[in-house]
């Protein structure tokens, strides 16, 4: 009997390996995506004080798109956005151990685009 891994547990050690090496500050948050089989989610975290500054996911009702690829791509509009709106132009990026592709691509891109340097 073969044993699979655990993508979850190999994302996650990946996640753990990068956020030693990464970390949001006050003037530099952390934009931090986490992706599920639905939705993706984005976050501008001050590491220093363990605080979120922004959030937004495909839970928002300002978030439209027909595909999960579109609706990643409003997420990062709209993370840009509220960033923007608190003075925040620069972040770290913090993909969770995902791969930068797809969805979390989308999503980065779009970001860039509305003013989030990374």
């Amino acid at each position: 009997m073969i044993i699979k891994p655990d993508k979850n547990k190999l994302r996650q050690r990946r996640h753990m390996r990068v956020r030693g090496k990464i970390s949001g500050t006050a003037e530099r948050p952390r934009l931090s995506v986490y992706r599920s089989n639905n939705n993706i989610y984005a976050q501008l975290i001050d590491d220093v004080k363990g605080v979120t500054l922004a959030s937004a996911s495909t839970l928002d009702s300002e978030v439209s798109g027909k595909t999960k690829t579109d609706q990643a791509a409003s997420v990062g509009e709209l993370i840009a956005k509220r960033g923007a709106a608190k003075n925040i132009k620069n972040v770290v990026f913090d993909r969770g151990g995902y791969l930068y592709h797809g969805r979390v691509a989308a999503l980065a891109t779009a970001a860039r685009e509305n003013g989030l340097q990374f």
